[in-house]
């Protein structure tokens, strides 16, 4: 199929409706055109690898895609635009038929979800979407774009305030990040993870996040010398001075600043921090640390920056690099050593023509990429103040995991070999499944990422910590109930069956024909 235009100018009147690709249209004029596009279906959005060799993620981006959802109308140029489209015939690629349901749709299905913040894991439902096939379908990809990245760098956030410990983290990542829109989004996602503030303004403004910054090398280089420009700077912002030492040499700078922290003083202020942002960090945050200490500027925060990512920095703290404040540019806002997450989205239920729900399942000669059927939820365990396991249930065919039971055990999705078996002695069992949208209508309030943020942070304390280690961590116990492992097997098995009758078949007929005789009907 051909996406060009007839109109080589472009629709520059089109909205964020079209933020989808091709093959949701022509599936959704599918449905519409074979009678299926009422039919109520079930999806679900998840994850199979963790990123960054770990072991979870934190999800995020699930308000910005409500956002998007509640505004999702196709305007006069979107209908215009996709009626210009042909297939290589170079007939009309939708009929006048579905370009004028599509022009009064809107969204009637409901969406429930793990809040933005909370420590998922791998085949764990994140998101589901339940209602009209159409409706369910046309949503896919703009849903999967907004999570995924969203919670790819709310993962790397994580890990880097965890690297960071009680130490401030600073994202310094737009002018790295990929368009401004997507460093909006990493700015926001990041903070979910866990950061304490960003130097992006307009995230600021949009999500309430706080803003941070100091100067740039270009600040001290416009002026005659370094000190002159540090003279400048504290005038202009004395109770916010950060002073950037390593322009032309680092502790001469420091010097330099702290003269200028001499000033400060005199003008009743005080120097706030200095930054480094060059060089063998270890080395020049202690010798800076020094000449601060040695001169009184003991409460003087040292920033470091320099394409710092988690793994440095656990390096520098191990150094005992007297670091206060990390500022992560690049390897956050990008995810610079895995810039994608590979969650999914799949059908899992949907209305026969006699109005029963049937489910469904794709099968892989991967076990891992085998999907899972029905109306999946989560039931986080817990013992004391410790998660102890998820288990991933259907709601269509199973109630949640009991206390009443002695033992609740949890089947890995991939290898069912693997099984953790929990006593449910002074056990707790919470549901992570939250209501979003009913009907194609928000439910309750809208949270701020102040909210989500604690969420994640305090979401962490939760587990053992093993369980975020860089190297090697431990494996949580997430899976599937023993209810649902069952069933997936014996729908599997009757797939499996369907197509090994079918190839039988196949054979059969393949058999008769090349014995037929010559000239006998085929």
């Amino acid at each position: 199929m051909s996406e060009k235009a007839v109109n080589t100018e472009g629709y520059p009147g089109t909205s964020r409706a079209l933020a989808t690709d091709l093959y949701q249209l022509t599936m959704a004029q599918g449905y519409f055109s074979t009678g299926l596009s009422e039919r109520q279906a079930i999806f679900y959005m998840f994850y199979r690898t963790p990123p960054f060799g770990g072991r979870y993620v934190v999800a995020a981006g699930l308000q910005s895609f409500v956002d998007w959802l509640e505004q999702h109308a196709y305007n006069a140029e979107d209908i215009k635009y996709l009626s210009s489209l042909t297939g290589r015939d170079g007939s009309p690629l939708f009929t006048k038929d579905f370009l004028n349901y599509l022009s009064s749709w809107r969204f009637r299905g409901s969406i429930e979800a793990v809040p933005e913040g909370t420590i998922i894991f791998p085949h764990e439902p994140m998101v589901r979407v339940r209602g009209p096939l159409l409706d369910s379908q046309i949503i896919e990809t703009t849903l999967l774009n907004l999570m995924n990245f969203q919670t790819l760098v709310a993962t790397k956030a994580s890990r880097v305030k965890l690297a960071a410990g009680e130490d401030e983290v600073l994202e310094f990542g737009l002018r790295r990040a990929h368009g401004y829109d997507g460093g909006l989004s990493a700015s926001r996602a990041a903070y979910i993870g866990g950061v304490d503030a960003t130097s992006n303004v307009l995230a600021g403004a949009r999500f309430g996040i706080p803003v941070r910054g100091t100067h740039a090398h270009s600040w001290v280089m416009a002026f005659d010398n370094e000190p002159q420009a540090f003279a400048a700077y504290i005038d202009l912002f004395p109770h916010n001075s950060v002073l950037l030492v390593d322009t032309f040499n680092t502790l001469d700078g420091v010097r330099n600043a702290i003269e200028a922290g001499h000033r400060l003083r005199q003008m009743g202020s005080d120097l706030m921090g200095i930054r480094l942002d060059s060089g063998d960090l270890a080395y020049l945050s202690s010798q800076a640390r020094k000449l601060l200490d040695e001169h009184g500027f003991t409460g003087t925060r040292i920033v470091a920056s320099n394409d710092l990512d988690e793994r440095l920095i656990t390096s520098l703290k191990s150094q005992g690099a007297p670091i206060n404040t990390w500022g992560v540019g690049t390897k956050l806002a990008t995810a610079f050593d895995e810039p994608a997450l590979g969650g999914v989205y799949k059908l899992a239920a949907i209305e026969n023509r006699n109005g029963e729900t049937v489910e469904r399942i794709k099968l892989s000669e991967q076990a891992a990429k085998s999907s899972l059927p029905g109306c999946l939820d989560i039931a986080r365990l817990k013992q004391g103040d410790i998660n102890a396991g998820d288990v991933i249930f259907d709601t269509l065919t199973e109630k949640p995991p009991c206390t009443s039971e002695k033992v609740i055990t949890i089947i890995s999705p991939e290898d069912p070999w693997r099984r953790k078996i929990i006593p449910t002695k002074n056990l707790s069992v919470g549901r992570l499944i939250v209501p979003i949208l009913e009907g194609g209508r928000r439910i309750g309030e809208r949270e701020s990422v102040a909210v989500m943020r604690k969420r994640t942070l305090s979401g962490i304390r939760e587990f053992d910590r093993a369980i975020f280690r860089f190297e090697n961590p431990h494996v949580y116990p997430a899976g599937l109930s023993q209810d649902l492992h069952e069933h997936r097997e014996e729908m599997r098995t009757h797939e499996f069956e369907i197509i090994k009758r079918r190839l039988s078949e196949m054979e059969n007929n393949g058999h008769n024909n090349n014995n037929s005789e010559p000239g006998a009907d085929k």
